[in-house]
């Protein structure tokens, strides 16, 4: 196990200084229409027409059973029937958490675009033929990674992790790598979606969408 001390950083630029004033685009209350996940797929659509790096690249947000938040970066694979798709290794830190607290958060962050959506709302597992069908379009060595990793905890080295994947490597030599148990899907029901338009001397466009039953939403625009 490592440790570090903490140390003032001295650094030769004004971190505070730093700000974009954002003047590209802006958001009126008709172009979001009444369904927030078509409107979500427009904007991940404009982005990837873009060429932005990692366009479904998200902070996926979740807290324990004791209040605890963590965040990360994971990548969203789906929408299906309004529910944001992602995968991992279930007995994971954020798989842990899931199971425990099944609310969560995403965030997604287009800063070329001077965009950001904010996703709330409640997960569940993926049905696994769902995960199946998924884990198998992965590239093989990525399956393979999915036996190997014992996601979030302690090795004692990188070599131990290359053994354990190159044990996994002669297991399947041949063969069609099955989804491990213990990996799949999570898919968000989302309760609230933002929309963030980035606009000059922040004032920023801000639309909400919050759910109100299965099929409406009340939409609303927020203060910068």
């Amino acid at each position: 196990m490592y440790y570090c001390g903490l140390n003032r950083i001295s650094m030769s630029y004004d971190i505070a200084g730093l700000r974009t004033d954002y003047k590209n685009r802006k958001l009126n209350r008709k172009d979001v229409g009444s369904d927030p996940a078509l409107f979500f797929s427009r904007w991940l659509q404009e982005a990837i027409d873009n060429n932005l790096p990692d366009p479904n690249a998200m902070i996926l947000s979740t807290c324990s059973q004791e209040g605890m938040p963590s965040s990360r970066v994971v990548l969203l694979k789906g929408i299906e029937s309004g529910k944001f798709i992602f995968y991992t290794n279930y007995h994971s830190n954020k798989g842990r958490q899931l199971s425990e607290n099944p609310h969560a958060a995403l965030t997604f962050f287009w800063p070329q675009l001077e965009r950001q959506v904010n996703v709330e709302g409640t997960v569940e597992k993926t049905d696994e033929l769902t995960s199946d069908a998924y884990f198998q379009s992965r590239p093989r060595k990525s399956q393979l990674g999915a036996w190997a990793s014992n996601q979030s905890e302690e090795i004692s080295s990188r070599n131990e992790l290359k053994k354990k994947f190159l044990g996994y490597a002669m297991k399947f030599v041949g063969k069609k790598v099955d989804r491990p148990p213990h990996w799949g899907g999570f898919a968000l029901t989302p309760s609230r979606i933002e929309f963030w338009q980035g606009r000059p001397s922040r004032l920023h466009d801000r639309i909400v969408f919050i759910r109100q039953d299965d099929q409406s939403w009340r939409i609303a625009r927020l203060s910068p």
